[in-house]
């Protein structure tokens, strides 16, 4: 069983954490959604909305589990039993810090971290643009994967 852990906040989930999850499935048996809780950190929608509205998103797809933590990813993965970690890349500066804590969770616990590449249309989009479009009452749906109901 080749299981993975796919954290983030998803503070929404966009179209291209969908793209991540999606490519990932081609090689992954289950895939755990994990919606990291960081009290430190703003988010738009609380957390248990976060949860509801990826694991609505997910309804038929058997292989998808959508969980909150509030410790360490690396020792989330491993209470999961899950051996790697997806990260989506947009940009250079996303893939220095990515291999910095890929590198600090495979000495800690063995953990491989596979990274993906964003797909080109895709690079702008990220959570904070979404929120920020939310704020001023943009709509936002171009940006969120159909199906994706922000207002459960």
């Amino acid at each position: 069983m080749k299981r993975a852990i796919f954290p983030g906040t998803f503070d929404p989930f966009t179209i291209g954490h969908f793209s991540v999850v999606k490519r990932a499935l081609t090689f992954m048996d289950e895939i755990i959604i994990g919606i990291g809780v960081n009290d430190n950190k703003k988010t738009w929608f609380p957390t248990e909305k976060r949860v509801e509205m990826i694991k609505r998103l997910y309804t038929n797809e058997s292989r998808i589990r959508v969980e909150a933590y509030d410790n360490l990813t690396v020792d989330f993965a491993q209470q999961r039993n899950a051996k790697f970690i997806i990260r989506g890349i947009r940009t250079v500066r996303d893939f220095e810090y990515e291999e910095t804590i890929a590198d600090i969770n495979r000495k800690l616990a063995g953990i491989e971290t596979i990274l993906l590449f964003t797909e080109p249309e895709l690079t702008a989009i990220s959570s904070t643009i979404v929120r920020e479009l939310l704020q001023y009452g943009k709509d936002v749906t171009p940006f969120l994967p159909e199906g994706l109901d922000i207002n459960l």
